[in-house]
C-alpha cells in the first residue's frame, strides 16, 4: 500500500512537472488581441495615479497574448530570448508610441518589455520580437475600436450606461467575429475597460473569442 501511495504521488509530481514544462514552452491555442481604454486604467489606479492627468481618449494596445481555452491566462513568461531594445526597430519603435504607449507611468519601453517578456515568449515559434510587434500594430490599425464605436454613437458619456449586448453588436459588424469585452469597478460603477479580439495560432486570421462574458453585470457598463 505504501509503494502505491508512493506511486501515485511520484505520478502526479511528473504530471505537474510536465504541464509546467509544456506552460513554460508556450504551448497555446489563439490569440487574444487585447485592446484597453485610457481613461478607465487611469480611474482605477488611486494609490498610483497616472503620469498623464488626462488619459488618451482612443483605445490603445494592451498586448498580443498567446492563450490556451481551458486557461487564457496561461501560457506566460515561456523559455526564450527576452526583450532586446536593439530589436526593436526606430519606425517601429514610434508606432508604438501612439498605439501602445504606456498610460500609466508613461514608460513605454518598459511596458514594451513587459509584454514581450510575459507573453511574446509564448509564441517565438511562430512571431520573433520585430514580428510581434508589427503584427500588434497591424491588427490595431486594421481593427479602430474607438472608430467602429463612434460610427455606433457609442462614445464616453457620464449619462448613461449601454449593455454587453450594445457594444459588442457594432464590433462584430464590422469585423465579422465576436470580441469579448473586459471591465473594471470603480465603486458601484462598471466600467469598459478592455475589448479583446481573438485571433488563430498563427495570428493571421480573426476568428470569434469562444468567452462571451467578461463583465459581471452585461446590463450595465460605463464608458466614460
Amino acid at each position: 500500500m505504501a509503494m502505491l501511495k508512493s506511486s501515485l504521488a511520484f505520478l502526479v509530481l511528473a504530471f505537474a512537472f510536465f504541464l509546467c514544462f509544456i506552460m513554460s514552452t508556450g504551448s497555446y491555442d489563439y490569440f487574444q488581441f487585447v485592446q484597453q481604454w485610457p481613461p478607465t486604467n487611469c480611474r482605477v489606479r488611486i494609490k498610483q495615479p497616472c503620469s498623464n492627468p488626462r488619459p488618451l481618449q482612443y483605445f490603445t494596445i494592451h498586448g498580443l497574448w498567446p492563450s490556451n481555452y481551458s486557461n487564457p491566462t496561461m501560457p506566460s513568461n515561456c523559455i526564450g530570448s527576452q526583450f532586446e531594445w536593439r530589436k526593436l526597430y526606430p519606425h517601429m519603435r514610434s508606432k508604438l508610441k501612439i498605439s501602445w504607449p504606456d498610460v500609466e507611468s508613461g514608460n513605454d519601453t518598459k511596458f514594451w518589455e513587459g509584454e514581450w517578456n510575459k507573453h511574446g515568449t509564448c509564441s517565438v515559434e511562430k512571431l520573433n520580437q520585430m514580428q510581434y510587434f508589427e503584427r500588434s500594430y497591424a491588427m490595431w490599425r486594421s481593427y479602430n475600436i474607438t472608430k467602429i464605436l463612434q460610427n455606433a454613437s457609442i462614445v464616453p458619456s457620464t449619462t448613461r450606461t449601454w449593455t454587453y449586448s450594445d457594444i459588442v453588436s457594432p464590433i462584430k459588424a464590422a469585423t465579422g467575429r465576436t470580441p469579448l469585452l473586459r471591465c473594471k469597478q470603480d465603486k458601484k460603477t462598471q466600467l469598459l475597460h478592455e475589448v479583446v479580439l481573438c485571433f488563430d495560432y498563427n495570428a493571421l486570421i480573426h476568428i470569434d473569442c469562444n468567452r462571451t462574458a467578461g463583465c459581471r453585470n452585461p446590463l450595465s457598463i460605463s464608458f466614460e
